[in-house]
């Protein structure tokens, strides 16, 4: 039993040290694949052995069953409010009142972002985590500690630092619970893809997960953790400065707030806090402003706290973020993929410093769950320097004269048809190739190399033969001339002559290539092979029904309808019939057309430079011998053939113990074929 034990406490030994490394210094070390063989083996031999399981347990994070309530529970100092202010001036302020009280004595500040998050508290008992609690009314709060266990940047229990020779007793910390933007975005769009009420900001999202009756909800919603202070500090524990709380937290394995800068005067606190105002939106999480702290002990001692509020530090509340103004007109917009973007035109309003006259409203669910109509009096907040978002209709003040808003039939660039493709899909499109508000990202990838390979038309090119209408449609790359091309900036007699050649050769290419060319929703490179390699022209892609589509092992409902819708369309046929008449290619050639062979059901993924064959000719003797091939590496992937200078796919075929093999041996199981 002995034996068991201690390789429980290392395999809990080693998991910690992956979490702080991955959740706290955002260092991981090692595969996600890797980790979890540790935990499944931890979980394992703990399920063996339950009586050897104890609190601090990585696999005890997630209790395994709902709370009906929250206990109250009373903090052991109250948790105080921070006085604002909003100006430089006031900071200043701030500074001549407590240099009153401590006439004559120098003063460094501790300067942090201040964090629109959920202030909560965390105790450990000798080095174990035991309480978790909310801020609550300041002088109690709520027992939340099986939600805080799921935190994983919050350690079960803490890391005796070196010449240490024991935990506190008891240790208190406290900070601030949130997500993180990419994080808060994903959850609102699985709701939104469920059809279930988004959050309005990131806080509201932590507060709301935080207070889950059920922690398995409140462990998939990815919350932080940072420790900002303390509670009070026993006899145990004793710093000079808040700088070395901070030192030992992280010592501890704690998670502080990377941007925190110690200020040797109040000038300098006043200028971080300007800066980190001007940064704010680089940063991975939402802050409102600043908070400018003493760092000295002694010194905070001194100055003391009033009812509220601790007289030795402030907060810098950065310029507000939201206004109130009303919705004039809804319009929509299409964008490069076709997606059809609902539009506010509102009164023009100050909000954080600019004038808006625009925001945006998502789409058109996120109207009929807002309930937005011409008219209304709405609240709108400005995140970054992109277009503000309307949050919410103040409905007390609507009139009765206000107009619903209804999804448009016709694209208003093109009058093309606007679909949704899937029920549980939130945004409408233009389906339409030629629609001229997409035609750039179009042409773009119409002529990329898994496309029609048309080398030379990049993006400065595409860009200037859209923006003066040279280009309206793909049939119309077939129409350019010498002549036309010279008269643009960018090319000269030799470079247009090459885009010439390139777009000649384009002609050739098989039906496989056109119709990964055409961009069609859901349906990409892989698809438009299967479709090639079963219908063997084009005509009869045209004219096949759904069944006979979704008769096709690989191409399912939602796909097969976006293929006839694609199809279905005047203005494609049109596009079609030009295509035709400038002479493409509209056949896949015998020779592309897999019988099975050495590589059926394999697939193969080529990194790097090949020596011998381009990448495209590898894929193509692959697909020959009846294998599939991928540009992205997975567990589905059977061989990785890497070529010199190979990057990333090659790390990742590593961590996955994916077969490597070289351009050679490649090449060789090939030969076996013959």
């Amino acid at each position: 039993m002995s034996y068991i034990k201690t390789q429980i406490e290392a395999l809990r030994i080693e998991i910690k040290h992956h979490d702080y490394h991955y959740y706290v210094l955002n260092q991981p070390e090692i595969s996600d694949t890797e980790y979890d063989k540790l935990y499944k083996g931890l979980e394992t031999l703990e399920k063996l052995h339950p009586d050897l399981i104890t609190p601090d347990s990585p696999t005890q994070r997630v209790s395994g069953q709902a709370v009906k309530e929250f206990k109250t529970v009373r903090h052991s100092a109250p948790m105080l409010s921070l006085e604002n202010t909003y100006s430089p001036e006031e900071i200043k302020e701030w500074h001549i009142r407590i240099a009153k009280i401590l006439p004559d004595k120098p003063f460094e500040f501790i300067v942090e972002p201040k964090i629109d998050g959920i202030s909560c508290a965390v105790t450990y008992t000798s080095g174990i985590l035991t309480m978790g609690a909310t801020r609550g009314d300041g002088e109690t709060g709520e027992d939340i500690t099986l939600n805080i266990k799921t935190i994983r940047s919050i350690p079960l229990s803490l890391t005796l630092p070196e010449h240490t020779s024991a935990f506190p007793r008891t240790f208190e910390a406290r900070g601030e619970v949130f997500i993180d933007k990419s994080d808060f975005n994903c959850i609102n769009e699985t709701f939104l893809n469920k059809g279930e009420q988004v959050f309005a900001n990131a806080r509201n999202a932590a507060a709301g997960s935080l207070r889950q009756k059920d922690p398995k909800i409140t462990a998939e919603r990815k919350l932080k953790f940072f420790v900002h202070s303390f509670a009070s500090l026993n006899s145990e524990l004793k710093f000079e400065t808040h700088w070395d709380f901070l030192k030992t937290c992280r010592n501890f394995g704690l998670m502080t707030i990377d941007k925190t800068k110690l200020c040797k005067t109040i000038d300098e606190a006043v200028a971080y806090c300007l800066k980190m105002q001007e940064q704010r939106d680089k940063l991975p999480f939402d802050i409102d402003g600043m908070v400018i702290k003493v760092n000295s002990l002694s010194q905070r001692e001194t100055l003391g706290t009033t009812m509220k509020s601790p007289r030795w530090a402030i907060a810098y509340k950065f310029p507000a973020r939201q206004a109130t103004t009303k919705v004039i007109n809804i319009r929509v917009q299409v964008g490069r993929t076709g997606a059809i973007t609902p539009v506010a035109d509102l009164e023009p309003v100050e909000c954080a410093g600019v004038i808006i006259s625009h925001a945006t409203l998502h789409n058109f669910d996120e109207i009929s769950r807002l309930d937005v109509r011409i008219g209304d009096t709405v609240l709108i907040e400005r995140a970054g320097e992109v277009i503000p978002k309307v949050i919410k209709v103040i409905e007390t003040k609507r009139t009765g004269h206000e107009k619903k808003v209804k999804v448009p039939e016709k694209c208003p660039e093109c009058s093309g048809n606007i679909i949704r493709e899937k029920e549980e899909e939130v945004a409408y499109r233009c389906i339409n190739p030629s629609c001229p508000a997409q035609l750039a990202g179009a042409l773009l990838h119409f002529a990329k190399r898994e496309a029609m390979d048309i080398e030379g038309l990049g993006a400065s090119a595409v860009n200037q033969l859209v923006e003066k209408k040279i280009v309206n449609s793909f049939d119309e790359i077939y129409s350019l001339n010498k002549e036309t091309l010279i008269e643009l900036d960018l090319f000269k007699d030799k470079k247009a002559q090459n885009l010439l050649d390139a777009i000649e050769k384009s002609k050739k290419q098989p039906l496989s290539r056109l119709l990964f060319a055409f961009g069609i929703r859901n349906a990409g490179e892989k698809a438009a092979r299967t479709l090639a390699e079963n219908f063997i022209t084009l005509d009869s892609v045209i004219k096949a029904s759904a069944e006979d589509l979704t008769n096709i092992k690989e191409i399912g409902p939602v796909m097969a309808e976006s293929i006839k819708n694609f199809f279905s369309q005047s203005k494609t046929k049109t596009l079609i019939d030009k295509l035709k008449s400038a002479g493409i290619n509209t056949t896949e050639p015998k020779e592309n057309i897999p019988k099975g062979g050495i590589f059926s059901g394999k697939t193969f993924v080529f990194t790097g430079e090949l020596k011998t064959l381009s990448r495209s000719e590898a894929e193509k003797q692959a697909r020959k011998l009846g294998g599939q091939t991928s540009s992205s590496v997975s567990k589905n992937t059977s061989f990785v053939v890497a070529g010199e200078n190979a990057g990333s796919k090659l790390s990742k075929a590593q961590k996955l113990n994916i077969k490597i093999i070289t351009e050679t041996e490649f090449l060789t199981m090939a030969k076996k074929e013959n």
